[in-house]
């Protein structure tokens, strides 16, 4: 019987008592996790951002009382798509050609410009809104949309709005005139503060004919977060467009109705 080898036994003792080895395993063990969570969380957010909600920035007055310069909305992603739009939701969008002006973006230095970029990107941040902006449906697609009325209201489908739920105090529904039928694939929207919102009505000559495709609608706003003072939900004025006929029945109803006046 052999006796076990000295030096090996000693050099175990040694890796067994070191504290140095003990300290640096637990670090990297520690990195390893957070790493991983952080990871995780960037990778999750990121998810949540392309796919469910994302934080938009508000930067002009074209939606007052209901949405104040500075206020942060969450949108959801998920309108269009499993759920329908509907009349009356605020709705973020990709620029159709030319609503907006040009952008420049705030330069906050090379770090700076590259973290703003990194946050944004995952969802940390709220979109910056250089080419985006954020208006009411007034009108679906094949909706007759007119201003005004004799009592200088909106009409969709020959149904007039009372829209003093969400138009700014003092505003009328329209300054300017319009008739218009939304073509397919199409929404004519219109800011609440309709005195000082460059909306469906006075982009006609841009790309579009200043109708936005519903393909540049990024989702439809359900919230306003930031300031805390100002968060609050923002519902569907449903009752507003209660009695309006999807535009097909409308045409339906015109047809018959130019029958029966016909008949006379």
């Amino acid at each position: 019987m052999t006796d076990a080898d000295p030096w090996a036994a000693s050099a175990q003792e040694s890796r067994q008592e070191d504290p140095r080895a003990e300290r640096s395993g637990g670090f990297l063990a520690m990195l390893k996790e957070t790493a991983i969570i952080v990871v995780s969380a960037l990778v999750l957010s990121w998810i949540i951002k392309s796919f469910l909600v994302q934080a938009f920035f508000i930067p002009s007055a074209s939606m007052q009382d209901t949405l104040e310069v500075g206020d942060r909305v969450m949108v959801s992603r998920l309108t269009p798509g499993p759920f329908d739009l509907r009349r009356g939701d605020i709705v973020v969008f990709k620029d159709p050609g030319g609503w907006l002006g040009p952008y420049v973006p705030p330069d906050r230095g090379p770090v700076g410009n590259a973290i703003t970029s990194g946050l944004t990107f995952v969802g940390l941040l709220p979109q910056d809104t250089g080419e985006h902006l954020i208006k009411r449906v007034i009108g679906l697609p094949g909706d007759h949309v007119v201003c005004c009325d004799a009592e200088g209201r909106v009409t969709v489908n020959d149904v007039d709005l009372t829209e003093t739920s969400y138009i700014a105090p003092g505003s009328v529904p329209s300054q300017d005139p319009f008739d218009t039928v939304v073509p397919e694939g199409m929404l004519f929207v219109m800011g609440d503060n309709r005195q000082n919102s460059q909306d469906s009505r006075y982009n006609t000559s841009k790309p579009g004919g200043g109708f936005v495709p519903v393909e540049n609608v990024v989702g439809a706003a359900f919230a306003t977060v930031w300031p805390f003072d100002r968060a609050t939900w923002l519902s569907n004025p449903s009752e507003v467009f209660e009695y309006v006929p999807d535009a097909d029945d409308a045409s339906a109803l015109g047809l018959v109705v130019r029958r029966e006046e016909a008949a006379l």
